[in-house]
């Protein structure tokens, strides 16, 4: 149906269950108005839908898991798989389990049905479920314990079924059978009473856990109720502000337990204690070692009266968690002088009144703790008296606190001797500025070695600093770090963390002068490049992910030779060859270490390859392969200088380079001697030996004989003796308006011809192929032409020709073409024989 949703929307909010305001009510689970008539739909539609509807529920059949947390569920979902080991059914609606809800599911050992409404457990619901291990019910409307449907269980190990509204924590001998069970969680809110034999059932039954909550004001305890119990850990969630007296016999039923944990909350829930009994009388006979109190209301007589229990006792673990500390406003400082207690550990975390710290008006109870916790308690200010009552403490932790620079560090206090034991300072979270302040407090202690002052402030004034030369670890994560504080940090550390501080540039001299530094988390900055030069001799640990270089390559850790992790992951990488050979470099000699490999390892460019993974970057075989591309480029230019010589060869290059070098050495010397271009003949005609009784007798006779006369230069009568032939051959083609070519089968086998049609094509480049004719006297077949007559081809194929007939009714119109081509035969200068005359009458 539409608007119908596949599963239930989550609960958003569940209320703890109080007298009077139970948690499924007909008025509590009733929609919205606008939304009822879609929800009474939905519900109908999967009734209709019975077993075939899937369970809106995550199923993860691997691990034999069920997650049906938050669904609005009503009842268990059916047709769940008999295959799960664990199932969560937490935070719904359900009101009862019946005997076939669970049937079936023979390997489930985890079952949380905590936070719903559950008022009836049917007494076969976990008939089949004999290997459940870990059953939670906490958090419902049970008005009686459920020992009937626990029978079966015998494997059970922790059960929790506190905040329920049953009125009596008596156990069933059911109980008593459960011989494997570690933990045991009961009450709840309508507790009132916890009689003599109530846990009788547990008495061979050796518990790592036992918690017990009880009504806002406990009424009665019966003496004896707790000398039941075997437990090594008891948790009671109970207030005494009316019943102050029934703490010392409860404390007296626990003597000669094994119990070494006691946990009380809100064990003065609504009022301070007035009394002037020891409501703590007879924790010295106990033999638990850590003793912790969560929440309730402290005065300064109640923490004493506790402080002075447990110096006799053995209790060596001390906390107190969020407690509701003040003065009693009649109370005056002449019960001052509270012995110490000797503490391995004291913490004193999320308390609003930092007067709990010299709740006496003095230190002094801190003098003999070790290690030290105050965290989140609202102080800000440091005096002088209490550095040195601390001087036990070999672990101080002073973080999530306000303290600023000018109260931490006192300049009119002494410093000196102070603190001989510290090793280990945690300054996290506070308001401090200066690092020189720090630098300064922690000077003279002699054992410092530790000192964690992140989330400050710390980092961006220009500061010089002497720290304590016995510091080794330093974090300064989370403030705000500059290229100038690598001179005011101590260079004899070993360990440092300058993660999410704004840094942009590292200063290479600090490493150079740091020579034990061994791990370095530069994490989540802006650094923007990494230096080859970067020197740091025995680091071993690196971490730069998180920043904004792009570039690393071999050269980046070259000279960090113990480096065996490094961290470089979210970065946007130019993925090029330094990189990928930076990575292949990396697998090859199996260190450093990747820790971050290979999530968050993206390319940021070239563009094409943006947002693609690191590991996926797969070049070609020789775009980065060094050796291998050299290697190619020889062998191709090898092979390309071959193929050149043979191309060469085969294309009679030899000839061509020949063939111009004279022209060259042709014309320089004509300029050399000075002497001009000009037409002194109508044309050249290069013809071959076997062709030249056919020029004779026909070119020369027909051309010469007109009137007036063309003039024609033939080698063998123009040419002057004793000149280089292709002197003869250029200087005359160059004087000649036109050039003839006789075409035949001995033309083409004359290399002189050849050199006169190279010629005569270097002249037509210049001055235009006009001037060249061809006279094609026997038929020539163009493609059988050797390849030097590559020119003569390509005339021939573009260039019109005139064919000699062998028609002699034909040959007028043969002479009457050449002559249109060679044109009018006047327009020359003197005459050659002329020219030469003048030359020889000048001298």
């Amino acid at each position: 149906m539409p608007g119908c949703p596949l599963q239930p929307r989550p609960c958003s909010r569940h209320q703890r269950h109080r007298p009077g305001h139970p948690a499924a009510t007909p008025e509590a689970m009733r929609p919205p108005p606008a939304a009822g008539a879609r929800g009474v739909w939905c519900l109908v539609l999967l009734a209709l839908a019975g077993d075939a509807a899937w369970p809106p529920c995550r199923v993860d059949a691997d691990n034999g898991t069920g997650l049906c947390k938050g669904q609005d569920l009503l009842r268990v979902p059916r047709g769940l798989p008999s295959s799960l080991r664990s199932l969560d059914l937490s935070y719904n609606k359900l009101r009862e389990i019946t005997a076939g809800d669970f049937a079936g599911m023979t390997r489930l050992r985890h079952l949380d049905l905590g936070y719903n409404n559950i008022s009836r457990v049917a007494p076969d619901a976990f008939l089949s479920n004999l290997l459940l291990e870990h059953l939670r019910l906490f958090n419902n409307s049970l008005e009686s314990i459920p020992a009937p449907a626990l029978r079966p269980l015998v494997n059970l190990r922790r059960l929790d079924m506190s905040n329920n509204l049953y009125r009596s924590a008596a156990l069933d001998g059911v109980f008593g059978r459960l011989r494997r069970l570690q933990e045991l969680s009961l009450g709840g809110p309508l507790l009132r009473e916890i009689s003599r034999r109530d846990f009788a059932a547990l008495k061979d039954t050796a518990l790592q856990k036992f918690a017990i909550k009880s009504a806002s004001s406990l009424q009665r305890y019966e003496a004896g109720a707790f000398s039941w119990l075997n437990t090594t850990e008891l948790w009671c969630d109970m207030a005494l502000d009316k019943s102050a007296a029934a703490l010392p016999v409860m404390l007296r039923d626990l003597r000669g337990k094994p119990l070494d944990y006691l946990r009380f909350r809100n064990l003065f829930e609504f009022t301070y204690y007035a009394g002037d009994a020891d409501p703590f009388a007879g924790l010295a006979e106990l033999q638990i070692t850590k003793l912790v109190f969560y929440r309730g209301k402290f005065n300064e007589n109640l923490l004493r009266l506790a402080l002075l229990n447990v110096q006799r006792s053995r209790v060596r673990d001390l906390a107190l968690v969020a407690i509701d500390f003040a003065r009693s406003p009649w109370r005056n400082s002449s019960d001052v002088g509270v012995a110490a207690p000797r503490l391995d550990r004291l913490l004193l975390q999320d308390i609003s009144n930092p007067d709990v710290l010299r709740f006496d008006w003095t230190f002094t109870w801190l003098s003999g703790v070790a290690a030290l916790s105050i965290v989140n308690v609202n102080f800000n200010y440091v005096p002088c008296d209490a550095w040195g009552e601390m001087r036990n403490v070999e672990a101080l932790d002073i973080s999530s606190n306000r303290l600023e620079d000018g109260y931490i560090y006192n300049q009119r206090c002494d410093y000196r001797g102070v603190m001989p034991k510290l090793e280990s300072f945690v300054l996290a979270t506070n308001q401090l500025r200066s690092l020189a302040v720090v630098a300064a407090l922690t000077r003279t202690w002699p054992r410092l070695a530790r000192l964690d002052a992140s989330h400050n402030g710390l980092g961006s004034l220009q500061e010089t600093c002497q720290w304590t030369p016995t510091l080794r670890w330093l974090a300064l994560r989370h403030n705000r770090v500059t290229v100038g504080t690598f001179g005011c940090l101590p260079t004899t550390l070993e360990y440092l963390d300058l993660s999410y501080s704004q840094l942009d540039r590292l200063d290479m001299d600090y490493f150079t002068r740091s020579p034990r530094l061994r791990e370095l988390r530069l994490s989540g900055n802006k650094i923007k490049f990494i230096p080859s030069e970067w020197t740091c001799p025995r680091l071993e640990v690196l971490a730069i992910d998180g920043n904004s270089f792009g570039v690393i390559n071999h050269g980046s850790f070259v000279n960090m030779p113990q480096l065996v992790s490094l961290a470089a992951g979210n970065n946007p990488y130019h993925c090029t060859c330094d990189l990928y050979l930076f990575l292949e470099e990396t697998r090859r000699r199996g260190r450093p270490t990747l820790a971050d490999w290979p999530r968050n390892w993206t390319c940021y460019h070239p563009e094409p390859l943006l947002d693609t993974a690191v590991a996926a970057y797969a070049p070609r075989p020789l775009e980065c392969n060094v050796p291998a591309l050299v290697a190619v480029a020889v062998a191709s230019t090898a092979v390309a200088v071959a193929a050149c010589a043979v191309l060469c060869w085969k294309l009679d290059a030899g000839w061509y380079l020949r063939a111009t070098y004279r022209l060259v050495r042709a014309k320089y010397g004509a300029r050399r001697t000075g002497t001009a271009r000009r037409c002194s003949y109508h044309a050249f005609i290069s013809y071959s030996r076997a062709d030249a009784g056919w020029v004779r007798q026909e070119l020369l006779r027909r051309l010469e004989s007109t009137t007036p006369p063309y003039r024609l230069c033939i080698h063998e009568r123009d040419f002057t003796p004793g000149r280089w032939i292709i002197d003869n051959i250029v200087e005359n083609i160059e004087r000649s308006a036109k050039v003839i070519f006789v075409l035949s089968r001995s033309f083409v086998d004359s290399e002189w011809c050849n050199y006169e049609l190279y010629f005569a094509h270097q002249r037509a480049v210049g001055l235009g192929s006009e001037d060249v004719i061809l006279v094609v006297k026997e038929p020539i077949d163009a493609r059988g032409l050797p390849r030097r007559f590559a020119r003569l081809r390509k005339m021939l194929g573009t260039k019109t020709y005139l064919e000699w007939p062998r028609e002699p009714g034909r040959r007028p119109f043969f002479w009457l073409q050449l002559r249109s081509l060679l044109g009018s035969p006047g327009g020359l200068g003197p005459g050659a024989g002329e020219e030469e005359t003048a030359v020889d009458a000048t001298t």
